[in-house]
């Protein structure tokens, strides 16, 4: 990955939205800081997802992590969206879509920790399963405790949403 300007540019723009997606999860919703660390959220994951497809166009295969890639693409543009439309339940939909955008976030990081075990302890039997079953568990792992603690915050932020319609800060 390093060996590339590209792959540069997406470590470090993947570390700056690890770092802004957390604070954005642990701070204040509304805020002017939560805006202000939302937006360098945002351009910080359109450079990781950019450059993601461009790091396939240099091992010329398309593999599971690019899916991700696409997928979470799709989540982050469903939770910008509300925010320029406005439509009734905006709130909701990019509070939800957001969050899910950080936890796959944490699952790519945490698949690309776990898949450079192999390589670093030398493994020379064929490491492809052992990819694809550190990716799952990194995956699994991560999706579970996100998804508990997305029940457990629910109905306090959309406790909140609703009184942010009535403009108080989340």
């Amino acid at each position: 990955m390093f060996l590339s300007t590209i792959g540069i540019i997406h470590f470090t723009s993947s570390i700056i939205s690890l770092i802004s997606g957390t604070m954005v999860l642990a701070k204040s919703k509304g805020t002017t800081t939560h805006k202000q660390i939302g937006y360098i959220y945002t351009i910080s994951m359109f450079i990781v997802l950019a450059t993601s497809f461009m790091l396939y166009r240099l091992h010329g295969t398309f593999g599971i992590l690019h899916w991700f890639a696409v997928i979470s693409s799709i989540t982050l543009l469903l939770g910008i969206v509300p925010m320029f439309i406005k439509s009734k339940g905006y709130l909701k939909l990019h509070l939800g879509f957001m969050y899910w955008s950080v936890i796959g976030l944490y699952c790519a990081f945490f698949a690309e920790v776990l898949t450079r075990i192999p390589f670093i302890l030398k493994v020379d039997t064929n490491i492809v399963p052992i990819f694809y079953s550190l990716v799952g568990i990194a995956a699994a792992v991560v999706s579970i405790v996100g998804s508990i603690y997305f029940r457990k915050y629910k109905e306090k932020w959309n406790t909140l949403v609703n009184d942010s319609e009535n403009n108080l800060e989340i």
